[in-house]
C-alpha cells in the first residue's frame, strides 16, 4: 500500500477473494481512519489482540464481525496493514 494513502480519511482495499454480505458480492472494503473513541473501545474489549484487531477493522469498515471472519486471510492482512498504517 502506498504510504501516502494513510494520510487520507479512508482507504478502499480491493478484495482478492470477494465475500457475500447480505446476499451481495463484496469486492472492496473501505476502512476509515480510527478516532480515539474507536481505540478506547477496542482497548476495553476482552479477548486476544487478534480478536480486538478484527473488531476494530469491523468497526472502521462498517462490516459485522461475522463478515470480517469470512474474509480470506490475505484480504484480512491487507485491511490490517491499512489500519496499522493509519497509526504510524
Amino acid at each position: 500500500m502506498n504510504p501516502d494513502s494513510y494520510s487520507k480519511m479512508s482507504v478502499t482495499v480491493p478484495l482478492v477473494f470477494p465475500i457475500l454480505v447480505a446476499g451481495e458480492e463484496l469486492k472492496e472494503v473501505t476502512v476509515r481512519r480510527p478516532k480515539v473513541k474507536d481505540m478506547l473501545a477496542a482497548e476495553s474489549m476482552s479477548g486476544t489482540d487478534g480478536q480486538k484487531a478484527a473488531m476494530m477493522i469491523a468497526n472502521l469498515s462498517g462490516l459485522s464481525p461475522k463478515d470480517i471472519h469470512e474474509l480470506d486471510g490475505r484480504d484480512y492482512m491487507k485491511l490490517n496493514e491499512v489500519f496499522q498504517g493509519f497509526l504510524s
